[in-house]
């Protein structure tokens, strides 16, 4: 499968689906974004169940406001509609396979579980400071 661009449009959409959907965030003038696109599209070529989607930041500024994108290039990983991983910088084909395997490997009842119960902490600290 290859790179998908997208959209203040289609990204909700696409990283809401259920599966994995990696999100590489980048620019043109940016010289370790297009070290890292080869990598990342190679990587696409390789993993056909994963969604790889790349947001060009000087054609989507509101997108890259919106996700508080401040350096570039940036690897996000979704699953099944959760964050899951966020780093800037760009990777080596052998640690982006160690993300793509860790995001695999995630036991998601546990991840909403985990979001879960931050949610409830954070909730039961904003009453307590009433």
């Amino acid at each position: 499968m290859s790179t998908t661009a997208l959209t203040k449009d289609t990204f909700e959409d696409t990283v809401t689906r259920p599966g994995i959907t990696l999100v590489d965030w980048w620019a043109s003038w940016c010289g370790p974004c297009r070290m890292f696109a080869p990598v990342f599209q190679a990587a696409s070529e390789k993993h056909a169940d994963i969604t790889f989607g790349k947001i060009d930041t000087e054609d989507q500024p509101e997108l890259s406001a919106a996700a508080r994108i401040t350096s570039i290039p940036t690897l996000m990983a979704f699953r099944d509609g959760v964050l899951v991983f966020s780093q800037p910088g760009a990777l080596p084909a052998a640690a982006l396979e160690q993300v793509i395997q860790a995001v695999r490997d995630l036991d998601m009842d546990e991840v909403r579980g985990e979001i879960a119960r931050r949610e409830h902490e954070h909730e039961h600290a904003q009453e307590t400071a009433r």
